[in-house]
């Protein structure tokens, strides 16, 4: 895959994937604090909405995906998480009644206390690593020798030797290598048993 379409995808991801993660987020919050507050237990869906939640934003961070995901995400969740400090200076950012029930009591819980603004900062740090934006390098060949230097070359294979037989590689290689070396002195001769006279007469007492 190219970087250019990596971060195409990317882009895809980063426009379609924030919002309902933060909805999921919102949803399992609101669920898990009305839970608490009415039965003094946990919601199986509050649980499986924040599962969801993290799954997705697991998916924005992940290496393989190009940055360009969450700096999209970080920017709007940085961008929401801000709305608290603006809301200080006496200015009103969100309308009343906005999300109701559970989702608007998670979403409030969330937004003022600032966890949407530490996810985007988080996702914008996540972003500016400068390995993210390169392109993956492809796999390098290694070939059977590498690290290892040229193998040796084969060693000579038998010659005729010049008293008659086969000299092994390794004595034909030397010998036969280097020009003016005295030749080996032939092996002795010896007598097989069958070779002496029976023409000559046995001795007898």
């Amino acid at each position: 895959m190219s970087n250019t379409v990596r971060h195409l995808l990317g882009l895809v991801a980063g426009l379609l994937l924030p919002p309902p993660a933060a909805l999921a987020l919102a949803y399992g919050v609101g669920e898990i604090t009305v839970g608490f507050q009415r039965y003094l237990q946990a919601s199986v869906p509050g649980l499986g909405a924040l599962v969801v939640a993290g799954v997705l934003l697991a998916f924005l961070l992940g290496s393989r995906l190009s940055p360009v995901a969450s700096l999209l995400g970080g920017l709007l969740y940085t961008a929401v998480g801000l709305v608290p400090v603006v809301e200080l200076s006496g200015v009103r950012v969100l309308p009343d009644g906005l999300l109701d029930g559970v989702l608007g009591l998670g979403f409030r819980t969330m937004l003022y206390t600032w966890m949407l603004l530490v996810l985007g900062v988080a996702m914008l740090v996540a972003s500016a690593f400068p390995s993210r934006w390169r392109a993956a390098r492809p796999p390098a060949v290694v070939t059977p020798g590498h690290g290892y230097g040229a193998p040796y070359p084969p060693g000579p294979g038998p010659g005729p030797s010049p008293h008659g037989g086969y000299v092994s590689g390794h004595q034909g290689g030397h010998q036969g290598d280097r020009p003016g070396a005295p030749e080996a002195a032939p092996p002795p001769r010896y007598p097989s048993p069958g070779s002496q006279d029976v023409t000559r007469p046995m001795h007898r007492e």
